[in-house]
């Protein structure tokens, strides 16, 4: 099936190659994998569990090469689509036209370049990215895993910290695993490392790896986490240098974007074909700026442009990390946490804020690039209500990879439906192979009959406060929840959307608002015609969702048409007003780039506030903006004015428009 997605994007190439458009939204069908912003098709992944990093097979590698094909494809698309309209020409024009090029000449010399959709400079997968996350979350900051704000992950084993380190008390100093106590008393020496306590959920990833990092950056209302996970195909861990906590090599490097407020999370894998190097702070996607040209080359090298790994299957519980033993939180696989000696010696204690994020909780993933991959995923995921009343009431669960392999983990529990489609036995034979590998990596001290009863780490009623006596979740109970988990329940699941759609401006529980709108008759500029005056439409829109003050998302369309000025005066009608679809800029034929008409109106599009010219970044405020547009007027007509305020959602919904009517005129009389 994803063969077929590839050829669809080639064609798409080869369609745009000799100069023919490719359909547009409306040839995408709700719930395929059409990319509604391009109609390029994004493959299906082979069927199997969730990898941090795919098999090199021929069946992954093809799948990898379609990705590689339908990013390519988007990439000559938007090209396409940002491609400047003709400088506007008068020669051979019919008097209507003629007046309406005259008009958006005028338009584009009073207001300079302040029309432009954000986040649209670049074509490129990963550039265009990190625009759109600069424009959502503010500036991204560089991971810098070796820097002070970073983090090492413990691994323990028998329950006493392990390192690699050289032994000082062998001829030659070889490397071997040196275990410590709580007090930091060496425990003993291996010279292999085949088990560890908190085994690592990750499938393809070292079950017990050493030495990964991790770094936290807050800044107001959003957070970035940088992870530099080492790690090996074989899965295992040996005594080679690479493993040591001075050795900056690592394998796979991630990078986490998460507003608390709006829910809104962002997701960037490093490249797959490369060793990465902590030493050095890695660039922002996208650079710092549309203008960080240096910055924004080093990133198109450093992430990956396919998106060939669904981060989103594994954060999913509306937060931007999963808390599980492997990052040995303080609260996760301890006795009393807040004060069991080994909690305050080997964790991360609270590195990473406990934050329970409930169902109802706004959820959405950014970045045009990633979700129109995994679109029908996104589209399909669904919080989970546990049928039993034992996991869900202080956790999110869900039909993605917290529900099918986390919690299973959680309660030491095996994968199971009890009626599986084929399709799920497939999957459910894979996940339940994934199960038994991370149970061969877990030591016998950390199950519930050895010395640590650790395992299961997630007990009814005490949640992981396992120093209650609970003897876990009965077969039965985790049988309902696991039918839930894998989407093969009823409506005892209670199964909700796990992603909420984008908030359009100026809804409930969105808090921004346009207000002050105004406008003016001026004189005209010297050198227009003596019938033309300015007409200065002006407002103030304060875009305060998440509480980012540069959150760059919103820009405002403009719609106005005139008409005979009315003997009585009367105020307007609603209905005289431009419509709001044409507002929206339904059936917009462009006159000259943002200008056009739609209907009976003229439309100016993505109008941003006073002096942000087109690949600016925005200066930072929490107070309403100015903006302010310019328009040439005609003497002796009425000018009808609506503003539409709208959202770029860097997702498959594309824009979200304000529900909200803003109406405005102005009669110009001249003497």
């Amino acid at each position: 099936m994803h063969a077929t997605y590839g050829i669809a994007s080639v064609l798409a190439i080869a369609l745009l190659l000799h100069g023919r458009s490719w359909p547009s939204e409306s040839a995408c069908v709700q719930g395929n994998r059409c990319d509604r912003l391009t109609g390029c098709f994004a493959p299906e992944a082979p069927p199997g569990p969730v990898l941090e990093v795919l098999p090199a097979d021929r069946e992954y590698a093809r799948y990898v090469r379609d990705l590689q094909v339908f990013q390519t494809c988007r990439e000559l698309v938007l090209a396409a689509q940002k491609r400047p309209q003709n400088n506007v020409q008068f020669v051979g024009l019919a008097p209507f036209e003629l007046e309406r090029r005259v008009f958006a000449d005028a338009v584009i010399r009073w207001n300079g370049q302040i029309f432009w959709e954000p986040a649209s400079e670049s074509s490129n997968a990963v550039t265009r990215s990190g625009d759109e996350a600069r424009a959502v979350f503010g500036p991204v900051p560089e991971g810098d895993c070796g820097g002070p704000a970073a983090r090492i992950i413990p691994r323990e084993v028998d329950g006493n910290i392990v390192d690699l380190r050289p032994n000082i008390a062998k001829p030659g100093r070889p490397f071997e695993f040196e275990h410590r106590d709580q007090n930091g008393d060496v425990v003993k020496w291996t010279t292999t490392l085949p088990k560890c306590d908190k085994p690592s959920l990750a499938a393809s990833a070292t079950f017990c790896a050493l030495n990964s990092r991790m770094a936290r950056v807050v800044r107001g209302n959003v957070e970035w986490l940088s992870f530099c996970r080492k790690s090996h195909h074989s899965q295992e861990v040996s005594t080679d240098p690479y493993w040591l906590q001075s050795d900056p090599r690592f394998l796979l490097f991630g990078t986490i974007g998460f507003n608390r407020i709006s829910g809104e999370i962002v997701f960037f894998d490093g490249r797959k074909d490369r060793t990465f190097d902590w030493s050095k702070p890695f660039v922002s996607p996208g650079g710092s700026s549309y203008s960080d040209s240096a910055g924004r080359a080093k990133a198109a090298s450093l992430y990956d442009p396919t998106f060939q790994i669904p981060c989103h299957a594994c954060h999913d519980n509306k937060s931007p990390y999963v808390i599980d033993p492997h990052t040995a939180q303080g609260r996760v696989g301890y006795f009393f946490a807040d004060r069991d000696p080994r909690a305050i010696a080997f964790s991360l204690r609270d590195y990473l804020p406990e934050r329970p994020r409930l169902p109802d909780s706004p959820f959405r993933v950014i970045g045009s690039g990633y979700t129109s991959t995994y679109s029908v995923d996104l589209m399909r995921a669904k919080t989970v209500q546990d049928p039993t009343g034992n996991c869900t009431g202080c956790h999110t669960l869900t039909t993605q990879v917290t529900g099918q392999r986390l919690a299973a983990d959680a309660v030491a529990r095996e994968p199971w439906i009890t009626l599986p489609s084929w399709a799920q036995l497939l999957q459910l034979r894979d996940e339940k192979i994934r199960f038994a590998a991370a149970a061969l990596h877990r030591t016998d001290w950390a199950l519930r009959g050895g010395g640590g009863r650790i395992h299961p780490w997630m007990v009814p009623g005490g949640g992981n406060e396992l120093s209650l006596n609970s003897s876990g979740l009965s077969a039965e109970d985790w049988q309902k929840l696991s039918d839930c988990l894998w989407d093969a329940g009823g409506a005892e699941c209670g199964y909700r959307p796990l992603y909420t759609p984008c908030p359009a401006p100026e809804t409930e529980g969105e808090d921004s608002a346009l207000t002050n709108a105004a406008v003016q008759v001026l004189p005209a500029p010297r050198g227009e015609a003596a019938a033309t005056r300015l007409l200065r439409v002006s407002w103030m829109y304060l875009n305060s969702y998440g509480g980012v003050p540069e959150r760059d998302d919103v820009r405002v369309n403009v719609a106005i048409k005139s008409s005979a000025i009315p003997a009585d005066r009367a105020t307007p009608k609603g209905g005289d007003y431009p419509k709001a679809s044409e507002a929206k800029g339904v059936d917009f034929e462009s006159i000259h780039d943002a200008i056009g008409t739609a209907g009976s109106s003229l439309v100016i599009q993505n109008v941003s506030y006073a002096g942000h010219m087109r690949w600016t970044e925005p200066s930072p405020s929490a107070m309403p903006r100015n903006f302010q547009l310019d328009l040439p007027g005609k003497c002796n007509q009425r000018h009808l004015v609506r503003l539409l305020p709208k959202r770029f959602c860097f997702d498959q919904s594309k824009a979200a428009f304000s529900p909200l009517d803003h109406l405005i005129y102005a009669d110009i009389v001249c003497e």
